[in-house]
């Protein structure tokens, strides 16, 4: 990459601060960033902006994205829509708007619509892995009529795993959306089947069976926790992303069964551990038992206070 390059980012959540991080490697480049929790004391976007010196935290949206040459919008599926409508109003034409938000086709659909009309060049993303271990290299589909131009700048700061999928808005999001019923699928059953059968002391034969069937899956090493780790710590969010996936199977009249009852197990996790006062430490290492088993205890206690309540009533 040669030459000054100014980007801002939306959204620095997970997938922001990993991207952010990754980016500050390119020289001569400058980053600005916005998230709707700067304002909230305490909030983790707000942590890491201090952190993370290398970029300018804006104070509003309209600081962070005009004048660059690049907008990343990486917020929760729920905000893609919002983000577009409130960047829409301050974009400089001619900005490349790259949209990695997991929602559905009609979704980015709208959002394309909404950076067009405002003089924005939309591309959309999807990431079809976690994060985590590729980082800003993950694979990335690109989608759109301004995908395949976009590519060798997107390589040039990093995203080596990006290639064009379809010159259609759209089309790479339901493949990542179909992809994600199965995976979000699977750590929701984990969770269900996992915390029924610690409560059965059934866990290891239900372990043992699961690896006898698919031994190729790591049911016997740390793919159990890897499962419940990703619902314990993004739940929220991937329960967002699990409506947006009922969305899409919707607009082809498939009713999202299966995609749904992910979400509602997805958050119920979340919401347990929030009412239990349960969280998880970045420090320590993760079990799923020693989730389970505090769930099930704060939920033991709770029902023997009601139990006496209702005696004292």
């Amino acid at each position: 990459m040669t030459g000054e390059l100014s980007i801002g980012l939306i959204g620095l959540g997970e997938v922001g601060q990993v991207l952010a991080c990754d980016l500050q490697r390119n020289e001569n480049l400058t980053l600005w960033a916005w998230d709707r929790l700067f304002p909230v004391d305490g909030s983790e976007p707000r942590r890491a902006a201090t952190a993370l010196s290398f970029l300018t935290a804006a104070g509003s949206m309209r600081e962070a994205i005009r004048g660059r040459a690049i907008v990343i919008s990486a917020v929760t599926a729920g905000e893609c829509r919002a983000a577009a409508l409130e960047a829409s109003q301050a974009l400089t034409a001619g900005t490349y708007y790259l949209d990695l938000n997991s929602v559905s086709p009609a979704t980015k659909a709208e959002a394309a619509r909404t950076i067009e009309a405002a003089g924005g060049r939309y591309i959309e993303a999807a990431v079809m892995s976690p994060i985590g271990p590729q980082r800003i290299a993950s694979p990335v589909w690109l989608g759109g009529p301004h995908a395949q131009e976009f590519l060798p700048l997107a390589r040039s700061l990093g995203f080596d795993g990006a290639a064009v999928y379809s010159g259609t808005i759209g089309a790479a999001s339901a493949a990542k959306m179909c992809r994600s019923v199965i995976i979000k699928g699977i750590e929701a059953l984990a969770v269900e089947s996992l915390f029924a059968a610690r409560r059965y002391g059934a866990e290891k034969q239900v372990l043992d069976s699961l690896n006898a069937t698919y031994p190729q899956m790591g049911w016997d090493g740390p793919l159990p926790d890897y499962l419940i780790s990703r619902v314990a710590e993004h739940g929220k969010r991937r329960a967002a992303e699990m409506r947006e996936a009922g969305e899409t199977l919707r607009n082809i009249g498939l009713e999202p069964l299966t995609a749904l009852a992910t979400a509602e197990r997805q958050d119920w996790l979340v919401r347990e551990m929030a009412e239990r006062g349960i969280a998880l430490r970045p420090d320590e290492s993760f079990s799923w038992q020693e989730l389970a088993d505090a769930i099930a205890v704060a939920a033991a206690a709770d029902e023997k206070l009601h139990k006496q309540a209702r005696k004292g009533a």
